[in-house]
């Protein structure tokens, strides 16, 4: 770290300590040189996560988004908020372990249907049949013919 004062650049940290709950942390460091003393603030960095929809266009991440329609999908089921916490943050952590900076809202869209198939499977209907967009009943009833077949 070069040093404000003087720019020489070997600094020791003399302190360390988090900040924000643990989202940046706080040195306090002295300059080699001239012993004069500054803070920096050290912060991990990171790329948002962009979404490619449908029509192409763009737009960031909202892990919000997600988790409004797993909530709607198990609205008047019995599934515990936390579950679909847990679940929202599970698919947020796989979209950023992929190390892909643009993902297609489709893939999320399977994500989310990759949970809901495990945490309630009416849930897990009435939110396919919504992003799949089923135009009739037997495309509805192959659906349910391939979750109970997979079940069993």
């Amino acid at each position: 770290m070069k040093c404000p004062f003087c720019g020489y650049e070997d600094t020791k940290v003399i302190d360390s300590r988090p900040t924000d709950e643990g989202g940046r942390i706080r040195r306090r460091r002295e300059c080699q040189k001239c012993q004069k003393r500054f803070t920096t603030y050290e912060i991990v960095e990171t790329t948002p996560l962009m979404v490619v929809k449908k029509d192409k266009s763009r737009e960031a991440f909202d892990r919000n988004k997600v988790l409004n329609g797993l909530i709607k999908a198990c609205e008047k089921r019995p599934v515990a908020l936390e579950t679909l916490d847990r679940a929202a943050n599970e698919i947020e952590q796989m979209l950023q372990n992929q190390m892909e900076r643009e993902v297609t809202s489709l893939h999320i869209g399977e994500l989310v249907m990759q949970k809901l198939k495990d945490i309630d499977q009416v849930a897990y209907v009435r939110f396919a049949s919504v992003y799949r967009q089923f135009g009739d009943v037997n495309t509805f009833m192959d659906e349910l013919k391939t979750l109970l077949r997979d079940k069993g």
